[in-house]
């Protein structure tokens, strides 16, 4: 029987779990997912019907971003070098207010994945508010996600009443859950200094019941330590232990100050965690001790955060500066090597979300989220290890093609699933306003 899909002519960086690397290599895709993996020589190629050429370029799974605020990418560079509780309350809090509606949250998170889909990443984990508007948007774009209903206990868009952000998020997760496709609804408490304890445990009830992934950001500042150690005694992670949050399906999101009980602690519950390293180091928040958690046993993604804080969503550079950041911080170049960097934004990151068995690496049945990196470019010439030139060299502009479940979402570095221009024009006359108000309020 003829695949659907035949790319051919690359270097496949599966991210299985031997790491194998087949040169010369092609893909079979029947449907939505991976049929075969095969050498061009000596064999013919298979009969498919879509030949795609990789033209030696490299194969390898889409990448996974496991933390996002899809539709901030209309605050991107609004209010930069600020600490993160002045950055939030008087400027990203206030801004929200008044600009995010559903039509807004349509606008910024089609631009986010259009910044996405261009820069190979395939599969998102989003948490924001207006989701169900978010989640039409991927839908439109043809990108997997695990999308958060936002939960937090102020007056926030969409839920005027803090008091119905369950009733939200069940809502939300209700509409979502069960339908075919690449749409996985979940649920997202700010942080527990924004969601008291009954907010954070009826949520992590209401996830437990659907059984959906549970995200929180946790631990991210030195502030949000004093805040919870005043409040109740103990550290942020300790708090979400005490009252019974933390387990395999919790993503723990920045565990930035974090000790060695508290990666204990989520080692032993089983959580996984969300590594931000841009945003934490342009907040000032600190550098994650990476390298203790994955001692630990810590399931660990890579994500951008969003592009408020961070400013882009391009995965290979975080790749990149987690690999080099926590070598300098340990003083050891062998700490977070190119192939873990590789691992935390595919196949860990797959794990953080509870997708490990459906994405992350290039295997027989898995479903066909694929990318190939054009490294006909001189910035990536030679290329002695592929791995080395995806994380050292490789950017999110090299990327060339991309599939979601067997379909073309890019080709020849063209987005083929909407029109960009037009996004691009919904957000800057958002954006005008957006500068309006900041520019009043300075």
């Amino acid at each position: 029987m003829a695949f659907d899909l035949l790319i051919h002519n690359g270097t496949i960086l599966t991210c299985n779990p031997d790491f194998d690397v087949i040169a010369g290599g092609w893909v079979g895709v029947r449907g939505e997912t991976i049929a075969a993996i095969g050498r061009t020589e000596p064999a013919p190629l298979p009969a498919a019907r879509e030949l795609s050429d990789a033209r030696g370029g490299i194969v390898m799974p889409g990448l996974i971003n496991t933390h996002t605020h899809l539709p901030m990418t209309l605050f991107r560079g609004l209010a930069d070098d600020l600490p993160l509780e002045a950055w939030l309350n008087e400027h990203i809090f206030p801004v929200e207010r008044a600009v995010i509606t559903p039509a807004s949250v349509r606008w910024g998170a089609l631009l986010a994945c259009a910044e996405m889909a261009l820069s190979g990443t395939t599969t998102c984990c989003d948490g924001y508010f207006h989701e169900n508007t978010v989640a039409e948007a991927l839908r439109e774009a043809g990108l997997r996600a695990v999308l958060g209903q936002g939960v937090v206990d102020f007056p926030a868009p969409g839920v005027a009443d803090p008091a119905e952000n369950i009733r939200a998020a069940r809502e939300f997760a209700s509409a979502w859950l069960g339908r075919t496709g690449t749409i996985t609804p979940s649920v997202f408490c700010h942080s527990p200094y924004t969601c008291s304890e009954r907010t954070l445990v009826a949520a992590k009830r209401l996830c437990a019941e659907l059984g959906l992934l549970f995200q929180v950001h946790a631990a991210e500042t030195c502030r949000e330590h004093e805040l919870i150690s005043a409040a109740h005694g103990v550290s942020p992670i300790g708090w979400l232990e005490r009252i019974g949050v933390l387990d395999p399906q919790t993503l723990l999101v920045h565990c930035v100050q974090v000790e060695a009980a508290d990666i204990d602690l989520i080692a032993e519950r089983g959580a996984k965690v969300s590594h931000n390293p841009e945003s934490n180091l342009k907040l000032g928040a600190g550098i994650a001790p990476v390298a203790a958690m994955l001692a630990a046993g810590i399931t660990v993604g890579l994500g951008t955060d969003g592009c408020a804080s961070n400013n882009d969503l391009d995965l290979f550079a975080a790749m990149d500066l987690a690999a080099k950041l926590h070598k300098v911080d340990g003083l050891d170049p062998t700490l977070i090597s190119a192939e873990r960097a590789i691992r935390m934004a595919t196949i860990e990151g797959a794990r953080a979300l509870g997708l490990e068995r459906e994405i992350g690496s290039i295997e027989l049945g898995k479903q066909a989220d694929l990318i190939v990196i054009d490294t006909r470019q001189p910035h990536l010439t030679p290329l002695h290890h592929p791995a080395s030139a995806v994380v050292y060299a490789a950017s999110g502009a090299d990327v060339e093609a991309v599939w979601v479940a067997g379909r073309p979402l890019v080709r020849h570095r063209r987005l083929l699933t909407f029109d960009v221009a037009e996004v691009m024009r919904r957000v800057e006359a958002i954006a005008a306003g957006c500068r309006r108000m900041a520019a009043a309020s300075a």
